[in-house]
């Protein structure tokens, strides 16, 4: 796709900006997920290869950085890295679809510098650190170490909301949706 777009969002984890994807994803036909690339295990029976994430092992997820197949990956706990390969974005565009991330602020960042004014950056904001814990909770995928990690992470990642194009704060989710399909539709334009 010539004139294809990117929507990026990011955020702490627990933001709800998995949530809002999803939705975007199963509203708008010519809009196309970009699977990340992961060196962790699936969490649960229902995460799968080619459709929540490309798993890989950390040798092969080194040697495509090495071969420069990312257009952007980092490296977001010790041993733990996540990337966008640039086939991923190739494949959707070719299908004729604009692109949708939910990718770790550092990766949101990086994204918006590589495809400047194709891409449009949201940061996904939480109400505050004691809804951001409540949430982990809830979900029930994370460990109390996971949850620890993620808590203490997020004043790290809250840093990065002025580098992003908006700022979208989740306090209402249904809000926060016509919020993120309002911005989707004005820059597909």
């Amino acid at each position: 796709m010539e004139n294809g777009k990117l929507i990026i969002f990011s955020a702490p984890s627990g933001s709800g900006k998995t949530t809002i994807v999803k939705h975007l994803l199963a509203t708008n036909s010519n809009l196309g997920f970009s699977i990340s690339a992961c060196t962790r295990d699936k969490r649960g029976r229902n995460e799968e290869n080619g459709k929540d994430y490309y798993f890989m092992t950390p040798d092969e997820f080194k040697q495509k950085i090495v071969q420069q197949e990312f257009v952007e990956w980092e490296e977001v706990y010790p041993g733990a890295y996540y990337g966008t390969l640039k086939s991923e974005i190739e494949r959707l565009w070719s299908e004729g679809k604009h692109v949708i991330f939910d990718v770790d602020v550092r990766g949101g960042v990086k994204l918006k510098e590589y495809y400047q004014e194709r891409a449009l950056s949201i940061f996904v904001k939480v109400p505050s650190v004691e809804e951001l814990e409540k949430r982990l909770r809830e979900r029930g995928t994370d460990s109390e170490d996971s949850i620890s990690k993620r808590v203490f992470k997020m004043n790290f990642e809250m840093s990065f909301q002025d580098q992003f194009d908006v700022v979208l704060l989740n306090d209402n989710l249904d809000e926060a949706v016509a919020k993120a399909q309002k911005l989707f539709d004005d820059f597909t334009k």
